[in-house]
C-alpha cells in the first residue's frame, strides 16, 4: 500500500489527475450545500435534523445526493437524472432500432447516445425539479416519513417556482458536466465518483443517528456486520467466470494468424449496484404519487409506514425487485447474441461448443447461473442490515448495505484504473493478482 502511494506521487500525470478529481468533488459537495432561491433555510435545518432518524424515502434520496435534496440545493438533484437517463438509453437500445444501430457504430455511435442521454437528463431534471417544488411546498406527502409536514417554499408563486426549477435544472447540467470532466481528465468514472462522494458525505450523520437510537453496543455490532459485508463484497466484486475462447489458425499471404486462446470475463456481480438503485426508486414512487392520487386506501397504505425502509413489507418487496432487476440488467449489459456472433465472425469457438446458436445458448445458460448467485448476494447485502434495524427499531441508517456496495464498487474500480496507469509505467500497483 505504501509503495503504491509512493509510486502515485512519483508520476506527475497521475498525481494531477487525482488532485483534479478531488477538486471536482469539492465543487460538487459545495453545490449540494447551497440552498436554491426562495427556499426557507430554517425549515431546511429542521428537516436535516429529523431526516436522519425518520427513515422516510428522503433518507435514500439524501444518500445519493449528499443531503442536497433535503436543502433543495442548487445541486439538489445530484447525478441521479444523468444516471437514470443513461440507463434508459441503454435499455432503449434493445427496443429502438436506431439506438441499437448507434451502439454498433463504435465511438461515433457512442457520441450520439451520449448526446441523447444529455437531452433526456435535462428533461428529467425539469420534471423532477417541478414535481419536488410542489411536493416540498405541499408538506412532502409520505416522502419524509412519520407524517411530518414541511413547507420549504412559503412564498409560493409561479415566477419563484420557475426560477427554482431553472436553477436546479442548471445545477443538474453542471453536475453532468463535472462528471464528464472527471471521466475525461480525472481518475475513475465520473458518475460513480460523484455518487461515492455523496455516500461518504452522508455516513457521519447516519452513524451518529444509529448511536443515538441504538447505543454503543448495537453500534459496535453493526460495525462488525459492516466489516463482514465489506470482506464479502470485495471477494464477490473480484470474482468472475472466465470462459475460454480458441481461435483457429489461418494463413493470409505469407503470415499465419490466430491459434491463440483468450477468455471472456463474466463477472459474478454483472449488474453492479444498478438493481438496488432501481428497486429503491420503484419503492419511493408511491410516496411521490400520494400527492397526486387522493384515494383513501392508497393514502392510508403510504401513510401507515408499510413502505418505510425498515418495515417488513418494504424488505420483502425490496428483495424481490433486486432479484428481478439483477437478471434483467445483466441480460442487457452482457449481450450473449452479440458475443456469439463476434466469436463466430472471428473464427473462434468455445472448446466443446459449436459456434453460432449453441454458443449463444451456452453463454446465456452460464450467465443465468452466475447472475443467480450475484443477485442473491446483492439481495443479502441490501436486506440483512434492514432486517437487523427492523428488529432493533433503528431507523437512522436504513441503506447501509447500499452504501457499502456503492463505496466498495467505486473504490475497487478506481483502484483498478490507478493500477493500470502504474502498470503502463512499470510501477507496482495496489491490487495483487
Amino acid at each position: 500500500m505504501i509503495s503504491g502511494l509512493k509510486n502515485v506521487v512519483k508520476i506527475s500525470d497521475l498525481r494531477n489527475k487525482i488532485i483534479f478529481t478531488m477538486a471536482i468533488i469539492g465543487v460538487y459537495l459545495f453545490g449540494t450545500n447551497v440552498p436554491g432561491p426562495g427556499v426557507n433555510y430554517h425549515v431546511v435545518q429542521n428537516l436535516l435534523s429529523t431526516a436522519k432518524t425518520s427513515g422516510g424515502i428522503l433518507s435514500f434520496l439524501n444518500l445519493l445526493t449528499g443531503s442536497g435534496l433535503s436543502r433543495m440545493a442548487v445541486f439538489g438533484l445530484g447525478i441521479m437524472p444523468y444516471i437514470t437517463s443513461t440507463i434508459i438509453v441503454q435499455l432503449l437500445g434493445v427496443v429502438i432500432p436506431k439506438f441499437a444501430e448507434w451502439r454498433e457504430q463504435g465511438a461515433v455511435g457512442q457520441k450520439k447516445l451520449t448526446q441523447a442521454s444529455r437531452y433526456l437528463t435535462i428533461a428529467l431534471a425539469i420534471m423532477q425539479a417541478t414535481g419536488l417544488a410542489f411536493l416540498f411546498h405541499g408538506g412532502g406527502g409520505g416522502l419524509f416519513g412519520s407524517g411530518t409536514k414541511y413547507d420549504f417554499i412559503p412564498d409560493f408563486s409561479a415566477p419563484r417556482v420557475i426560477f427554482l426549477v431553472l436553477t436546479m435544472t442548471a445545477g443538474t447540467a453542471v453536475v453532468m458536466w463535472l462528471a464528464e470532466l472527471v471521466t475525461q481528465r480525472g481518475i475513475g468514472q465520473g458518475m460513480s465518483i460523484l455518487i461515492f462522494a455523496s455516500v461518504l458525505a452522508s455516513i457521519p450523520g447516519y452513524g451518529s443517528s444509529v448511536l443515538s437510537q441504538g447505543g454503543k453496543v448495537k453500534l459496535f455490532v453493526i460495525i462488525l456486520v459492516a466489516i463482514a459485508l465489506l470482506v464479502a463484497i470485495v471477494f464477490v466484486e473480484q470474482g468472475q467466470r472466465r470462459i475460454p475462447v480458441t481461435y483457429a489458425k489461418r494463413i493470409q499471404g505469407n503470415k499465419m494468424y490466430g491459434g491463440q486462446s483468450i477468455y471472456i470475463p463474466m463477472k459474478v456481480n454483472q449488474a453492479g449496484v444498478v438493481p438496488i438503485i432501481f428497486a429503491s426508486s420503484i419503492l419511493y414512487f408511491p410516496a411521490l404519487l400520494s400527492n397526486i392520487i387522493h384515494i383513501s386506501g392508497f393514502q392510508s397504505f403510504v401513510q401507515n409506514d408499510l413502505l418505510k425502509p425498515t418495515s417488513g413489507v418494504y424488505v420483502i418487496l425490496y428483495a424481490f425487485f433486486i432479484l428481478a432487476f439483477a437478471f434483467f440488467y445483466a441480460s442487457i449489459a452482457f449481450d450473449t447474441q452479440q458475443y456469439a456472433d463476434s466469436i463466430k465472425k472471428q473464427g473462434g469457438f468455445i472448446p466443446g461448443i459449436r459456434p453460432g446458436p449453441p454458443t449463444e445458448r451456452y453463454l446465456a445458460k452460464t450467465l443465468n447461473r452466475i447472475t443467480g448467485f450475484g443477485a442473491v448476494f446483492l439481495m443479502v447485502v441490501a436486506v440483512v442490515p434492514s432486517i437487523i434495524f427492523f428488529f432493533w427499531g433503528i431507523t437512522g441508517y436504513p441503506y447501509m448495505g447500499t452504501t457499502l456496495l456503492i463505496g466498495v464498487g467505486v473504490f475497487m474500480e478506481t483502484l483498478r484504473q490507478i493500477d493500470s496507469q502504474l502498470a503502463m509505467r512499470n510501477y507496482e500497483g495496489f491490487l495483487k493478482q
